[in-house]
């Protein structure tokens, strides 16, 4: 017995029918010139993940009927090839309008359409919302010689019994497939890879069914899909990688239960570490933007360039993803920067090619400051001053986006956004944030990394090694309002994040917090930190979109109430 199957891992656009109908008809037809008997595209691959509430519009689902009915078109043009692929259907009955579809199509007929059983509702997930959960079946399509079954992504993960009634893979070992199938839409953050291949390796051998897992690429909003599609046997496991943060259209033949390259050889050996966290970070974030951007219909992006580390590595994964012609900065000093703010601004828009334009905001300050005394009486000092000199800030970056059509770049991270050391309507305002997702003590290491992986100074060693400051005040550190970066950071993991993080994170995590709890001292910084998370949840429900590296980022994946009382 022998299958040849196409592996069509793509970059699909939310909404964009008319372009993922052309991207599949593409791969279709690669998957014809090499002879394929089967092409097998990701889930709601129609339509992208995820549509949301362009589900509820009249007008968006008869598009999605017209895009089936050109796939269905252009099926008939390839006919002894079955195309599988993902998109949102009428459920007949009681409950929602929707199923989350798995349509095989051959020759423009339907031979079989299979609603995925288990609908996540956590984390960035809400498919109930949208979607009836299908019948307790197990889908299979005879395909030449092979018995083909078949899986939408969610179905595969339940094979442990611990979050669902219904385990998919039991129902799948009864009916014997030669073959399993699985549609995926899998969201990347750090361990996400590894953890995909352990769940999908341990289910292959526990009901000795080999599989192929078919996963989406690209950004979409705060979401990156990193594609990484594999195929594992039961005994060998994984034997198949495709590529990550690509697009990739691969044929392979399955023979007497093995995967082989077209051509008949063993697949390159697949490497167990994948990338390092870093290196991780750096690829999700280029291509979370670049993404970002295109959609959008940017082609430039703007950084308000403080000369500290947070807005360097913003700047210079802006230049990975759009390239220095693209990328502008712009310097604004106060009378409180420090001289070695701008000339440090310089140096790193020297190192990265791009151009630096300075816009000093001291008179706009004190002309601020002067009709606020005239109006009110009093001066305007401490808190008030500083966030006056943010908000000035970000009112020449949103002129400047406006004025030039950049996408302006926020540059917060996650310590800082978690305790809420910003400014709303000033540091806060873009609409983008690329590092919102990595704690200050990462954006260090990632910093490190750009330099390490150039062999060059890139980001000068200046901005390394000078200690944080908003320069907002005379004399001014972080460490003024903040515990010490390395220390609060395992105190947020702990609070913000918990059991979601990767087991090693999650044991330094603790062991820190455990350290802490043993002192009066370290009870009253952990209620500290716990007061300023809570009370600065207005913040992020402002705050623009952050790409998501992290299994819990701000944003979706952590929904929290405003007006509570969390302590």
């Amino acid at each position: 017995m022998m299958l040849k199957i196409t592996i069509a891992q793509l970059n699909y656009t939310v909404g964009d029918i008319e372009g993922n109908v052309t991207k599949m008809t593409q791969a279709a037809q690669q998957a014809w010139a090499d002879g394929s008997e089967m092409v097998v595209f990701s889930e709601l691959s129609l339509t992208g993940y995820y549509p949301g509430d362009l589900l509820d519009d009249p007008h968006f689902m008869r598009r999605v009927e017209q895009g089936l009915a050109s796939l269905r078109q252009a099926s008939r043009q390839l006919r002894q090839l079955v195309w599988v692929v993902g998109a949102p259907i009428a459920h007949d009955g009681r409950g929602k309008r929707l199923s989350n579809a798995l349509l095989a199509i051959k020759g423009g007929e339907v031979l079989l359409s299979y609603a995925k059983q288990l609908l996540p509702s956590y984390n960035i997930f809400n498919e109930r919302r949208h979607f009836e959960p299908g019948p307790d079946v197990a889908p299979v399509l005879r395909v030449g010689e092979a018995r083909i079954g078949f899986m939408v992504c969610e179905d595969g993960w339940n094979d442990a019994g611990q979050e669902y009634e219904v385990n998919p893979f039991q129902r799948m070992r009864d009916a014997a497939p030669d073959l399993v199938v699985s549609l995926n839409a899998s969201p990347s953050d750090i361990g996400k890879r590894d953890l995909r291949q352990r769940v999908f390796a341990q289910a292959s051998a526990r009901h000795g069914l080999p599989l192929l897992y078919v996963n989406q690429v690209g950004g979409q909003d705060q979401i990156v899909f990193d594609g990484a599609s594999f195929a594992v046997e039961p005994q060998a496991g994984i034997v198949y990688e495709a590529r990550r943060f690509t697009e990739d259209v691969t044929t392979l033949r399955f023979e007497n239960g093995r995967f082989l390259t077209l051509e008949g050889r063993q697949p390159e050996k697949v490497s167990v570490e994948g990338l390092s966290a870093m290196a991780f970070y750096r690829a999700q974030i280029v291509l979370g933007l670049r993404d970002y951007a295109r959609r959008c219909g940017f082609k430039q992006a703007v950084v308000g360039s403080s000369g500290g580390i947070d807005s360097a590595l913003t700047l210079a994964l802006a230049v990975d993803a759009l390239g220095p012609e693209n990328v502008a900065a712009v310097t604004m000093p106060s009378s409180f920067s420090s001289a070695g703010s701008v000339d440090d601004s310089v140096a790193l828009c020297r190192n990265l090619g791009i151009e630096l334009f300075h816009h000093p905001i001291a008179e706009l300050v004190q002309t601020y400051g002067r009709q606020f005394e005239a109006t009110y009486g009093r001066a305007l000092q401490a808190l008030p001053l500083e966030n006056l000199q943010a908000r000035i800030r970000g009112t020449i970056l949103m002129a400047h986006s406006n004025t030039f059509g950049h996408l302006l770049l926020t540059t917060g991270n996650k310590s800082e956004i978690a305790v809420g050391y910003c400014t709303l309507y000033g540091d806060t305002n873009g609409g983008l944030g690329l590092i919102g997702d990595l704690y200050k003590t990462e954006v260090f290491a990632l910093s490190r990394h750009v330099n390490e992986a150039a062999g060059r100074e890139v980001i000068p060693v200046a901005i390394l090694e000078k200690e944080p400051s908003a320069e907002l005040a005379p004399g001014q550190k972080d460490t003024d309002s903040l515990p010490p970066y390395p220390v609060l950071d395992e105190i947020l993991k702990y609070v913000v994040e918990g059991d979601v993080l990767t087991p090693h994170e999650h044991a330094q995590a603790k062991a820190c917090v455990e350290a802490l709890e043993r002192t009066a001292e370290g009870q009253a910084l952990i209620t500290r930190v716990r007061q300023m998370v809570a009370r600065n949840e207005y913040k992020r429900h402002q705050a623009p979109p952050i790409i998501r590296v992290r299994s819990r980022a701000f944003g979706a994946g952590r929904q929290m109430p405003i007006a509570a009382q969390h302590l």
